[in-house]
């Protein structure tokens, strides 16, 4: 992680509020793969059920765009660097470890969500909502959004479907409502229902040890809300 990264230094004070295991991942020393620079995860995290979670945070604005025209859509691009990186992290760690996109956005005072939305938490007297997508999931529907600049991204309908609170994968999958929180101005959604189980054996030892760095920095960082 890259914690003059508010997005990310963020999401770390979300972990430690919640009392989540997790590694912070020392983005300062770029790992490869054989001869091949690979793009480093943020986050390690260990779920309250067991779930081993590899997380790659986006940060985003809702709405998005200049105040005089403001955007109200989810953003949810990434790029085919960050899937590649990911999906690399995921093989070398092995199939008891999810990849997860967590877009955390950051809640403009133009809008105005329910209160008793999944995720909605506020950091340094700044909301945010936090949502997201496995990257099996994402890969499985996403479409180019950028060729020149290498983006992809999920239309809306899809990551309506497919998004979860990030409580979903920390708990794994015991909060489902089975609803849709609506935002206002227009109604744009983010589902809070039911995803498929996801059972995660023991940890790899050996892959944590390689982010011990990491989990140095991560004893000492962040502060909650």
């Amino acid at each position: 992680m890259d914690r003059s990264n508010p997005y990310e230094a963020a999401f770390e004070a979300y972990l430690q509020t919640h009392n989540l295991c997790y590694v912070a991942v020392d983005e300062s020393k770029r790992a490869s793969w054989g001869d091949t620079p690979v793009k480093n995860l943020d986050f390690i995290v260990l779920g309250a059920s067991g779930s081993r979670l590899l997380v790659d945070v986006k940060g985003r604005q809702f709405p998005g765009g200049p105040a005089a025209r403001p955007r109200y859509t989810w953003e949810n691009w990434s790029t085919q660097d960050d899937i590649d990186g990911l999906r690399s992290w995921m093989q070398l760690f092995g199939p008891s470890y999810t990849g997860v996109f967590v877009f955390l956005y950051r809640i403009q005072p133009t809008v105005s969500l329910p209160a008793g939305s999944l995720d909605l938490w506020t950091w340094r007297g700044q909301p945010y909502l936090l949502r997201a997508v496995a990257v099996d999931d994402y890969v499985a529907h996403m479409k180019v959004r950028s060729p020149k600049w290498g983006t992809v991204a999920l239309a809306s309908a899809a990551f309506r479907r497919l998004a979860r609170p990030f409580r979903w994968f920390t708990h794994d999958g015991s909060i489902h409502d089975g609803s849709t929180q609506a935002m206002t101005n227009p109604q744009e959604a983010v589902a809070d229902g039911p995803f498929e189980d996801r059972p995660v054996p023991e940890i790899a030892q050996h892959a944590l040890a390689a982010f011990a760095a990491g989990a140095a920095d991560a004893r000492g960082g962040g502060s909650g809300a």
